[in-house]
C-alpha cells in the first residue's frame, strides 16, 4: 500500500508538472509580458519606461525559459517559468495584475464554488442511483419505457437551456427564487436552489442512464439469482446483491464527476452571478491576467489528481478483493 502511494504521488506530481509547463506554454505564445503590461496600464501609446517598470514590478523582466546572460544553473533558474513554478509548488499563487493576493480571492471564493458544487455531486449521484435501481426493478415495463425516454431528452438538451429556462420560469414568472446573485450565510440558500437544482438536471440524464446499464448487467450474475433462489425479498437483493456489487463502477463515475464541478463551473457562476472560483477564472481570462489563470489550472488539476487517488483508495473499500499494488 505504502509502495503504491509513493508511485501514484509520484505520477501525479509529473502530471501537474507537465499542466503547469503547457499553461505557461500557451499563455505566453498567445500574451507576452509587454502586452500585458500595455493592457493594465490602459494605453497603447505607453512609454518603455512605465512598460519595464510594470515588468519589473511582477517579475516580467527575465527571459521566459532560458537566461543566456546568467551563469551555470542559474541560466534555467533565473527564468519567469522556473521562479514562478517554484512559488506554484509552495501554494504560492503570487497576486493579480492589479495587487490582490491570489491566495486570499481563492480563499474567499471557494465557499460558493463549494456551496453549489457540493449539493449537486451529492443530490446528483444519490438520486441517479435510486433512479437507476427504480428503472430495474420495473424493467420491461411502461414506467422504465418512459423513463429512458425522459432521460435521453435531458441527455439531449444543453445545460444552457435548462439555465434560461430555470431563470424565466422560477425568478421571472413565478418571482419565487432570484434571478442571479449570492448573499453571505445566513441569506445564502435562496440564491444557490435554482443553480443547484438546474446543475442537477443537466447531470441526472447520463448518470441515470449509466447506473441502470450497471445494475442491468449486474441483475444476470451468479450471486442474484442465488439470492433469488434462497427466497430474498426484491428489495433486498437489489440493495445487498446489486448496489453493492456495482459500488466499483459507481466510485469511478463519481470520481469522473467531482472534478468538474469544481474546476468547470464556469457556466453556472456566470449566468447566476455567484462569485466562485468560475467568475474569478473567467476574470483572468478576460484581463489577461496570467496568475490567475494558472493558478485556476494549478488548483483545477490538482482537484483531478487527487481525486483520482482518492478512487483508488474507495476501490479497495467498497471491494475487500481490489488490492492497490
Amino acid at each position: 500500500m505504502i509502495n503504491y502511494l509513493i508511485r501514484r504521488t509520484a505520477y501525479s506530481l509529473f502530471v501537474l508538472l507537465g499542466v503547469n509547463f503547457v499553461t505557461f506554454f500557451l499563455f505566453f505564445s498567445v500574451n507576452t509580458p509587454d502586452d500585458m503590461a500595455r493592457m493594465q496600464l490602459g494605453d497603447r501609446r505607453v512609454t518603455a519606461d512605465a512598460v519595464a517598470q510594470w515588468k519589473a514590478a511582477r517579475g516580467y523582466d527575465k527571459p521566459l525559459y532560458f537566461n543566456a546572460q546568467a551563469d551555470g544553473v542559474d541560466k534555467l533558474t533565473d527564468t519567469v517559468f522556473f521562479q514562478s513554478s517554484a512559488r506554484l509548488a509552495r501554494f504560492d499563487f503570487g497576486k493579480t495584475n492589479d495587487g490582490r493576493e491570489i491566495r486570499y480571492e481563492v480563499g474567499n471564493r471557494i465557499g460558493p464554488t463549494v456551496g453549489v458544487a457540493a449539493p449537486v455531486f451529492i443530490i446528483a449521484i444519490g438520486l441517479s442511483i435510486v433512479l437507476g435501481l427504480g428503472m430495474v426493478m420495473f424493467r420491461n415495463t411502461a414506467l422504465d419505457a418512459t423513463a429512458v425516454v425522459a432521460l435521453v431528452a435531458l441527455m439531449s438538451i444543453s445545460s444552457l437551456f435548462f439555465i434560461i429556462a430555470g431563470q424565466w420560469v422560477f425568478a421571472v414568472q413565478m418571482r419565487v427564487m432570484p434571478l442571479s446573485g449570492y448573499s453571505p450565510p445566513p441569506g445564502t440558500f435562496k440564491f444557490l436552489v435554482l443553480p443547484v437544482v438546474v446543475a442537477v438536471l443537466a447531470q441526472l440524464g447520463p448518470n441515470s442512464r449509466l447506473y441502470r446499464t450497471i445494475f442491468l448487467e449486474e441483475l444476470g450474475k451468479d450471486h442474484v439469482r442465488t439470492a433469488r433462489a434462497k427466497g430474498l425479498p426484491e428489495m433486498t437483493v437489489m440493495l445487498r446483491h446489486v448496489l453493492r456489487n456495482s459500488l466499483i463502477p459507481i466510485i469511478t463515475s463519481a470520481g469522473l464527476l467531482l472534478p468538474p464541478l469544481f474546476a468547470g463551473s464556469i457556466l453556472i457562476e456566470t449566468f447566476f452571478a455567484i462569485p466562485g472560483l468560475g467568475m474569478f477564472t473567467i476574470d483572468g481570462i478576460n484581463y489577461q491576467d496570467f496568475n490567475i489563470v494558472r493558478a485556476m489550472v494549478f488548483l483545477g488539476s490538482f482537484l483531478y489528481v487527487a481525486t483520482y487517488l482518492l478512487t483508488d483508495f474507495a476501490y479497495a473499500w467498497s471491494d475487500p478483493r481490489v488490492r492497490l499494488q
